[in-house]
């Protein structure tokens, strides 16, 4: 496969003149590594002078629930402490006699345990993280597990819950220890972030209660609620550590991935459900050039994007601040579909 990375700079370039976002860092490459990478436009429009470069640092928002949740869950399914298929309440107290009780690990990695398809933590638990648990694990279902694919960030949730419930110890210490060390991604971290690392953060939404576009602070509501850091998001990173994740990704057996972690959870494991799942990641079905599972992906909220494709042994990443501007999804799906078709041509 030839890749034309002309054209992928001046996509990019094209969709920062036409304000889909202030900028973006972009990084295609292999199981060797990263083949071209790339930045375009600002760092903050109101710092005009600053560009976006290659080593600037984004709120991965919802891309944390790949780095953080199912790396963890990963490394805990390969050393044998996590079951997929038992059901929780057979082994996690908290769980046993609520309406989770008769979901599995595997109905959470592949969204269908029936949660409610909306955080809203505080509006529904309040502001105490213990009662927001509490209340999150006790939520009635929306339908048995198994029936039906929704994607949630409960689930997320859920699953960084029993991570911690599993090893004793907090999800943002068990990413760095077990995933992002060992990776080699040294600027991988849920916040607070030290001030040399905020000053190289793209800025997102503009906050009401602080005057300014959030910088170095997580986007998430129900992450800030939870002190930062969260299996639904609170992660921030440079694309050059997404290009190692995922260059290490293409070679399964390498710590800390299972040799079979990787191949299981890049298969549909929804049956005839739609949308199609694996395990957290999902398929993405509007490329055309392959089977409808031939190229996997996950998105961010605040405008990230990576995808990997195994058996064309290529990944490819894309992260933007289109939220400084707008919630709209529409231009940065637009974006995504065209990058993703210049990167795995």
């Amino acid at each position: 496969m030839g890749l034309r990375a002309d054209r992928i700079e001046s996509l990019v370039r094209d969709a920062v003149d036409a304000r889909v976002s202030p900028g973006a860092v972009w990084s295609v490459g292999d199981a060797g590594g990263i083949l071209a990478q790339g930045a375009a436009g600002l760092l903050d429009p109101a710092r005009p002078h600053e560009p976006m470069r290659t080593d600037t640092v984004f709120d991965l928002a919802s891309l944390t629930k790949i780095l953080a949740v199912w790396s963890v869950a990963g490394v805990l399914v390969g050393s044998g402490h996590l079951e997929l298929h038992r059901p929780l309440g057979a082994f996690w107290p908290e769980a046993a006699g609520r309406p989770l009780g008769d979901a599995t690990a595997h109905h959470l990695l592949t969204h269908t345990a029936g949660l409610p398809l909306r955080a809203n933590l505080r509006h529904h638990y309040g502001t105490d993280p213990a009662d927001v648990r509490a209340g999150v694990l006790d939520a009635p279902l929306r339908h048995r597990p198994g029936e039906a694919v929704a994607y949630t960030d409960r689930a997320a949730l859920v699953l960084g819950y029993l991570a911690e419930h599993l090893t004793g110890r907090a999800l943002a210490e068990l990413a760095a220890t077990r995933v992002w060390n060992p990776l080699g991604m040294t600027e991988t971290r849920y916040g607070p972030l030290p001030p040399e690392v905020v000053a190289r953060c793209a800025p997102t939404e503009f906050d009401d209660e602080t005057g300014t576009h959030l910088k170095g602070t997580v986007h998430d509501f129900s992450t800030r609620l939870l002190g930062g850091a969260c299996g639904i998001a609170g992660v921030f990173a440079p694309a050059g550590d997404l290009a190692r994740f995922l260059t290490l990704m293409l070679s399964p057996g390498s710590p800390p991935f299972d040799s079979g972690w990787v191949g299981d959870s890049l298969r549909v494991h929804t049956g005839g459900l739609a949308p199609a799942r694996g395990l957290l990641w999902h398929p993405d079905p509007d490329l055309g050039t392959g089977g409808p599972a031939d190229v996997w992906a996950h998105f961010g909220f605040t405008g990230t994007a990576m995808w990997i494709a195994p058996g064309r042994r290529r990944w490819a990443v894309l992260l933007t601040n289109k939220l400084y501007f707008t919630r709209e999804r529409g231009p940065v799906a637009a974006l995504r579909a065209a990058f993703r078709s210049y990167a795995f041509a």
